[in-house]
């Protein structure tokens, strides 16, 4: 007896489950999701590694901007050395204001009456606009960290499904029937969490970066509004 189902064992055709397999296997639905699943991964570590090289070159051209402009250099000489180019944030809010400075100054005294007014506004809209090209695609992050779990959960339920089929339509319970489906369903959710977890620590790393980096300009903004207001006291 006991070797008729070592001989069975035997005779039962060996189930590959690697990777490749499950995949080349699995229904069209579930291929879809995992295609899905990869691309966004993919995706998704392109932004990161694009984000964490934008980030670290915003900061050393902020810190080497703060260096050249609290080392006592003119602020003309300066705006003139960063209108063509503004080599960083904090760049480009300087030259902003500088140029709504030098636009009012050659209006006359007239121009002053609400200088300091319109230097704010122009430095608001400049902060917003460099804050929205640092949060670039981090939307994207967020979205795969949300969604991708429940993509990869939709795959897992349809290859559950595809096993019962299987099963009701073998009528036999044995391990290569089942595992086949049962795999695939798993792959799913395992290519749903692997899209989704690197992407939700991302997007919270890179998310507080960028609000650092936006506090900075702000303070800056600040700081310089101030100095431009006492020259605006003084001319008046």
């Amino acid at each position: 007896m006991n070797g008729d189902l070592s001989q069975a064992a035997l005779a039962a055709p060996a189930v590959d489950l690697s990777l490749a397999a499950m995949f080349l296997g699995a229904h069209l639905i579930v291929k879809l999701v995992m295609i899905g699943l990869v691309v966004a991964s993919v995706w998704s570590w392109a932004i990161i590694i694009d984000k964490i090289v934008l980030f670290t070159r915003t900061r050393r051209s902020m810190d080497r901007f703060e260096k050249v402009f609290w080392s006592g250099q003119s602020l003309e000489e300066l705006y003139r050395s960063l209108v063509s180019r503004p080599n960083s944030s904090l760049a480009a809010v300087f030259v902003a204001a500088m140029r709504e400075w030098k636009r009012s100054h050659e209006g006359g005294r007239s121009a002053f009456a609400s200088l300091s007014q319109r230097i704010d506004k122009v430095l608001d809209v400049t902060i917003v606009r460099e804050s929205e090209r640092l949060e670039s695609r981090l939307l994207f992050l967020a979205t795969v960290g949300s969604a991708a779990p429940f993509v990869g959960l939709f795959g897992t339920v349809w290859g559950i499904m595809t096993s019962f089929q299987a099963i009701a339509a073998s009528k036999n319970t044995n391990l290569s029937v089942v595992a086949p489906g049962i795999a695939e369903a798993l792959f799913a959710t395992a290519l749903g969490l692997l899209a989704a977890i690197p992407a939700v620590i991302a997007y919270n790393k890179l998310s507080s970066d960028a609000g650092k980096l936006t506090s900075r300009m702000e303070s800056f903004a600040d700081e310089f509004s101030a100095i431009l207001s006492r020259q605006i006291d003084e001319r008046s």
